[in-house]
């Protein structure tokens, strides 16, 4: 894998947890934060590229309207009570 540098400030306490943590894991610092910084950056992509996909959906009029999804809601949540009700 290629890896850059990079310099970041943060708060003594969390350079301190890292410090803890890495020593706890026998891990090192850098491999901890880059392993953090991947998930958040890949959690947060994830919410962005849903959030665009769903505008792109709006524009071209893929919806449904509201009232209509939560009749739908409504039904399978009440099916699935039934069901319930009749396995008891």
């Amino acid at each position: 894998m290629n890896s850059t540098t990079m310099t970041i400030r943060v708060p003594v306490t969390l350079h301190d947890k890292l410090a803890r943590l890495a020593q706890g894991t026998k891990r090192s610092r850098s491999y901890l934060a880059a392993e953090a910084l991947a998930a958040y950056v890949d959690r947060e992509l994830s919410i962005i590229e849903g959030i665009q996909q769903g505008l792109a959906d709006v524009t071209a009029g893929k919806v449904i309207p509201h009232d209509k999804a939560m009749a739908d809601l409504h039904a399978i949540i009440d099916a699935a009570e039934r069901g319930k009700s009749s396995s008891q």
